[in-house]
């Protein structure tokens, strides 16, 4: 088995809980802008210094304790991404209490089944509909006590019965937390079964989160530039958005929310909040992407973009090679041609997202080079990485100034990542959690000896860099014997800017063939270039122009495979997958098992004699 180590970090080990770091920088730093809030959907942020927060989350968790919650209990957190999950949060670890995320837009079936496991004694709920879906089934949850609902202001209520309890009692609940106890219990995202509650602790988050800024804290801060700041968009419900959460308040950085992880939504928060870093996930970085494409050739300046996007491309290509000893860097051709750019392209579409961004840090799902190699060289450093709910977010990143794109970095300090004989990537350290709620057969077959077994499949390099390649369970296995992980081939498809997702088959089936989705604003911007009017989502998939497009896409798909792994059919689908079909997890995944069985009959067609 290969495997690649990083250094511990260079601090001590994390001690106590996670509100403990709020209160630390109340005290040290009353001052200092711990977060930023919208009051209702202007564009104007209000400051929020670490005293006034802490005051927030000392009232809440007095009033949290006058409702009956105690030390050890266990709550669950029913909304979308705003400030309150936040207030919450840290109130009931300040209480020694157990979180535990439910993604807003769970049925009730999985929402009863969470709270029943966790043994939920109370659910905060964002508005009427969670509250009414959580309402549909607690006569099964006999522990829950109280639904809590934000837009009846329950903040404001729970606080005022708080009134009259002393500060003493929240922060003896408070001290008597430990780095082992468990911090929250979130759910994995279910794209292989059932969801499982994986057990994080507060020391497994604090390290986590303490490696991150460790490893990337320069590239976070900025000497002599403005407060690191970023706008926190992850539904809160994901590991990855809470790391972000506990990261920048044990960083000391500046936090906004967002509820909605749309370009409508985004680019507006973006422009007025103006971060400084941000923590990205591949779709909304190709959203970011085409819809300047589409902006620029709707400007007739479709040729200077993707001119100005070749350069870019080349110019980070260069910078990469010489960060990694192997080249002289962008010569001075290309350093004129990229600056030529810089005002005309690279500058606007900075100011795209608030015009002060430094740095990405991008995971979630596969990222294309290409795409990350155009950001890097437009001036936005990116930095991808990997992890898991079990690994407590990220556990390989690109290191700071060395990134590999196209790779998923070397492991995160204090972490080590092996490549097991039948390829799968194991790894233990840093933030790696303890087991599965109730499952103890699950983690049995999931951690041995320390290490964690992850299920997905890749490789890693000469340098440590991992390269992940798909998952073992997604493998087809065609009739004739040919194995295939379809990731890959599935990202070179959607690399055509008219296609949203790709889902490829073909499973003890004769070839491979695949189910194709189109992205609607990128439909609509084809057929007015190419003198077209709208057309409704049936006749569209019986285009023969526009099937002729995508048949180009999957012909370049196609090179990069041998002929027994190339696509030979596919299917253009109405709609595309969403959350709300489940077909897509909340963290926008494909839902393979549930998309094969939904568009069965279209399958079956495509191998139709």
């Amino acid at each position: 088995m290969r495997e690649f180590t990083s250094p511990a970090p260079a601090g001590p080990p994390a001690r106590g809980g996670l509100a403990d770091s709020l209160y630390d920088t109340a005290e040290r730093s009353p001052g200092l802008v711990q977060l930023a809030r919208r009051s209702g959907s202007g564009e104007e942020w209000h400051e929020v210094t670490a005293s006034v927060f802490r005051d927030e989350v000392m009232a809440l968790a007095k009033g949290l304790l006058t409702r009956g919650v105690r030390y050890g209990d266990r709550v669950a957190l029913m909304s979308r991404t705003r400030y309150e999950w936040t207030l919450f949060d840290y109130a009931l670890w300040s209480v020694g209490a157990i979180t535990v995320p439910v993604y807003p837009t769970a049925s009730a079936e999985q929402v009863r089944w969470i709270l029943a496991e966790t043994q939920a004694v109370a659910c905060l709920v964002e508005d009427e509909d969670h509250a009414m879906t959580v309402g549909a089934v607690c006569d099964a949850l006999p522990e829950l006590t109280g639904i809590w609902q934000l837009d009846r202001d329950c903040t404001a209520a729970i606080t005022e019965d708080g009134r009259g309890v002393p500060d003493s009692l929240v922060h003896r609940q408070r001290l008597g937390v430990t780095a082992e106890n468990v911090a929250t219990v979130v759910y994995t995202s279910g794209t292989t079964g059932r969801p499982k509650g994986c057990l994080l602790t507060h020391g497994d988050l604090a390290t986590a989160a303490d490696a991150l800024l460790d490893g990337w804290g320069d590239v976070f801060r900025d000497t002599g530039g403005p407060q690191p700041s970023t706008l926190l968009f992850l539904p809160l419900a994901h590991v990855y958005g809470r790391m972000v959460q506990v990261a920048a308040v044990r960083g000391g950085f500046r936090i906004g929310h967002v509820a909605e992880v749309s370009t409508d939504s985004l680019l507006p928060a973006f422009a007025s909040y103006r971060p400084t870093f941000l923590h990205m996930v591949p779709y909304v970085l190709d959203k970011v992407f085409h819809q300047a494409r589409r902006a620029a050739e709707e400007a007739g300046r479709g040729e200077l973009f993707e001119q100005a996007r070749q350069v870019a491309v080349e110019w980070a290509t260069a910078r990469e090679q010489r960060a990694l000893g192997r080249g002289p860097g962008p010569g001075p051709k290309l350093r004129l041609r990229h600056l030529a750019y810089e005002r005309t392209v690279y500058q606007r579409l900075r100011a795209v997202l608030g015009g002060r961004v430094r740095g990405m840090m991008c995971g979630g799902s596969s990222l294309g080079r290409e795409l990350g190699l155009f950001f890097t060289g437009v001036g936005l450093d990116l930095y991808e990485g990997y992890g898991l709910t079990e690994t407590s977010a990220a556990i390989t990143a690109n290191p700071a100034g060395r990134q590999k794109l196209g790779t998923v970095g070397r492991p995160v300090p204090g972490a080590t990542v092996a490549i097991a004989d039948d390829g799968e990537v194991w790894v233990r350290g840093a933030g790696v959690f303890g087991g599965y709620l109730n499952h103890p057969h699950c983690t049995a077959e999931s951690l041995f000896d320390g290490w964690f077994g992850t299920g997905d499949l890749g490789s890693l390099d000469e340098d440590g860099y991992l390269t992940i390649t798909g998952r073992k369970k997604d493998v087809i296995v065609t009739s004739s014997g040919k194995n295939l992980a379809p990731t890959a081939l599935e990202e070179r498809v959607q690399a055509h800017p008219l296609v949203s997702q790709c889902l490829v088959v073909g499973d003890d089936r004769p070839y491979v063939a695949a189910l194709i989705t189109l992205d609607p604003a990128a439909l609509a911007h084809w057929l007015k270039t190419h003198g077209r009017g709208q057309l409704d989502p049936w006749a569209v998939l019986s285009d023969e122009e526009l099937h002729a497009e995508i048949q180009r896409a999957v012909a370049a798909a196609n090179t990069a495979v041998s002929r027994a792994e190339s696509i030979r059919a596919f299917r253009l689908l109405p709609r595309e997958f969403d959350v709300d079909q489940g077909l897509l997890t909340p963290s926008l995944k494909l839902r393979r098992s549930a998309i094969v069985a939904y568009y069965g009959q279209d399958i079956e067609e495509l191998y139709a004699p």
